[in-house]
């Protein structure tokens, strides 16, 4: 029975086709993905060869993708016949050297090919993993060339893979794999490979550094950026600048509060938020895996602006109790009371980061004379024209403080 022949498989066909797809999976530009392979086997050879401190270039690779061509070559000095190579690594005899340049003499420097088959273990495993961190540096690169004028946007991601241990997503995002950490998704939310989710890229690395570690694009969709971004995607009048969002904060899965104001009369702001049967608003929520927005009114009057901000209680009275640390009483009816606090504080806290204003929420019932009471803080006064001289003194003088004037007082 004649035995059946068994094709000899061509690995340097199956080198070439492994690197072109994965070059073409990941976008990067052949050249440069040559240039990586060609430094990292150099680089692995030299280390192997005890060659690192060799300045001039002894190490050859020549890779030509048209034609299937990766062969790797030594510069070595041609010596007299000699019993022992004090050097083999630089070195070779007259005889052996003219085996491969016949016109070779004593002193000249040929290449001298070497076989990657007898590559050490340790050699082999250090070319590769330096590849892949070729590979690493060059989507790294990319990364930061191509998100830079991205950064502090929401973008498109499909997921997939999901580490079931740690919790973290790997996600793709133009063709360019990120990990999205637990810690950066919404809290409560559970992922699936082949989700398409919006992600906001807060950073991308401006310095490229070769090697490094952390990830160029860093993205998260607990910032509270990515409602805003949202808002503007859903609401066009958001985008075209008619409707403005000039605050915003957030208690990422649980709940977040924007302030809107218009730009032109004819247009509700809150309105064009939600959207007809709430579809805009809807779309977000959805987005965010469920976490409540409030859409409130901005105002340029804080007490009006704590107000808004502090639904969907209703508040009866803001007192600014001290508007140089921002400061404030809100007087609410006692009903109101658990609403406008909200659960674990959530309302008040969230009302207090969209405002910048420090809130303290008082029941109707529980309210005090010096609840009501105002700082007032004195202001300079102009001295009359007729006193120049004094007026001049007094203005070389170094002025009291305000918290000396206002001890001078009492």
């Amino acid at each position: 029975m004649a035995k059946k022949k068994v094709q000899p498989k061509d690995d340097m066909m199956d080198f070439f086709t492994a690197l072109t797809e994965y070059a073409q999976e990941k976008g990067i530009d052949r050249d440069v993905f040559v240039t990586k392979i060609k430094s990292a086997i150099e680089k692995s050879l030299k280390t192997n060869m005890h060659l690192e401190d060799k300045d001039s270039e002894v190490v050859f690779v020549n890779i030509d993708f048209d034609r299937h061509i990766f062969n790797v070559s030594v510069l070595k000095e041609v010596i007299e016949v000699v019993d022992t190579l004090y050097e083999p690594e630089i070195e070779i005899v007259l005889e052996d050297a003219r085996k491969i340049d016949p016109n070779a003499q004593v002193g000249d420097h040929i290449r001298v090919p070497v076989d990657t088959h007898e590559f050490k273990r340790i050699a082999a495993k250090n070319a590769k993993d330096l590849i892949k961190q070729g590979f690493r540096d060059v989507e790294r690169q990319q990364l930061s060339e191509m998100w830079g004028e991205y950064e502090n946007e929401a973008v498109s991601a499909v997921v997939t893979k999901i580490e079931p241990k740690t919790g973290h997503a790997t996600i793709e995002v133009n063709h360019n794999e990120v990990l999205l950490m637990r810690q950066d998704q919404i809290p409560g939310e559970v992922l699936h490979v082949g989700d398409v989710i919006k992600v906001y890229i807060t950073g991308v690395s401006k310095e490229y550094k070769e090697g490094a570690k952390r990830q160029s694009l860093r993205i998260t969709r607990t910032d509270k950026g990515l409602i805003k971004r949202l808002f503007e995607l859903e609401c066009p009048e958001i985008y075209d600048g008619t409707v403005e969002i000039k605050s915003t904060s957030r208690a990422p899965g649980s709940r977040s509060k924007i302030a809107v104001i218009s730009n032109d009369p004819n247009v509700d702001a809150v309105g064009a938020c939600i959207g007809t049967q709430k579809s805009r608003i809807n779309a977000v929520t959805k987005e965010l895996k469920g976490e409540k927005v409030d859409v409130v009114l901005y105002s340029d009057d804080p007490e009006e602006f704590i107000k808004q901000a502090l639904k969907p209680a209703e508040v009866l009275r803001v007192v600014i109790n001290d508007p140089h640390v921002r400061a404030c009483k809100a007087i609410v009816p006692d009903n109101q009371l658990s609403l406008a606090i909200g659960n674990k504080g959530q309302n008040a806290l969230l009302a207090a980061k969209l405002t910048g204003f420090k809130i303290d929420i008082k029941a109707e019932s529980k309210v005090t004379p010096e609840d009501l009471e105002v700082i007032e803080y004195p202001e300079e006064e102009e001295q009359p024209e007729a006193a120049e001289n004094t007026a001049a003194e007094q203005a070389e003088a170094p002025a009291a403080s305000a918290e000396e004037t206002a001890g001078t007082e009492e």
